[in-house]
């Protein structure tokens, strides 16, 4: 017998059937409206889950989060459908589950967890039950054991990290420009300055020859000479370096919040 303690444990687990196969996902499960222990479950069969089976809890185990039911996939897909499975079972269709199981049958009284008649001893008695109470679902709320309903209330935060990733690249290359260079060097010259000089016999010159003479000077000048030479000069390197900045991030984000309704009057918590 499943306790109510273990309702959040299987809803959003698997019905699974004596061969092992899963059966189909827990859907809602049913409090006894005496006691408040699980009675019934509902799993989706049928094409693509398009329909929702009665399970009885009775001989049912937890593993885990799934039931294990001592029925096979067939026996509950072909059980009796009920119209209506959001709603309270009635004491004919749990006598209808009852019987199509094999439960509570041959003048026995009723299944645990209800309230019922004993059989006429011998023959197949029916039981008198009463329907079992709100449903326990993924989208309906609990039923505690004290009659107190709740939601709960989610939601999002917002975690910011940073992750690495390539901003562009850098080459660095080389090419060559030209320049214009100008400099100034002194450079000299000889040119002929011709100085004149009185002489006479008495300084012992004698005229040996006279007539035509000649005498020839040679002249130097400085000559400006230009050769160039490629040398290093300096050495250009790529690197990296870490800058820190500061980003501000802004973001959506929502928050679930109740309000209760009684008779038009909201109010907000």
């Amino acid at each position: 017998m499943i306790t109510t303690a273990q309702i959040s444990e299987i809803l959003g687990g698997h019905v699974v059937g004596n061969d092992g196969d899963k059966i189909g996902k827990v859907e809602q499960v049913y409090l006894d409206d005496v006691t408040g222990e699980p009675s019934w479950v509902t799993v989706k069969t049928g094409l693509f889950g398009s329909s929702e089976s009665f399970v009885p809890l009775d001989a049912a185990t937890v593993e885990g989060e799934n039931v294990r039911v001592p029925y096979d996939k067939h026996k509950v897909k072909d059980a009796p459908r009920i119209d209506d499975a959001d709603q309270s079972l009635s004491p004919q269709e749990e006598d209808e589950l009852y019987a199509y199981y094999g439960v509570g049958t041959t003048g026995t009284t009723g299944t645990t967890g209800t309230t019922g008649t004993v059989g006429t001893t011998g023959t197949t008695g029916t039981t008198t039950t009463t329907g079992t109470g709100d449903v326990a679902g993924t989208s309906r709320t609990d039923r505690r054991a004290d009659d107190d309903a709740s939601v709960v209330l989610s939601e999002e935060e917002v975690n910011v990290g940073t992750r690495r990733r390539e901003a562009g690249r850098v080459r660095l290359r080389k090419y060559v420009v030209t320049e214009q260079v100008t400099k100034t060097v002194p450079v000299q010259r000889e040119e002929v300055r011709i100085e004149r000089e009185p002489i006479s016999e008495a300084d012992g010159v004698r005229v040996e020859d006279f007539g035509d003479d000649e005498a020839v000077v040679t002249l130097h000048e400085d000559e400006v000479v230009v050769d160039k030479k490629a040398r290093a000069v300096e050495r250009v390197s790529l690197g990296t370096e870490t800058v820190t900045d500061q980003q501000t991030v802004t973001e959506e984000v929502r928050k679930e919040r109740a309000d209760t309704d009684v008779d038009g009057d909201t109010t907000r918590h």
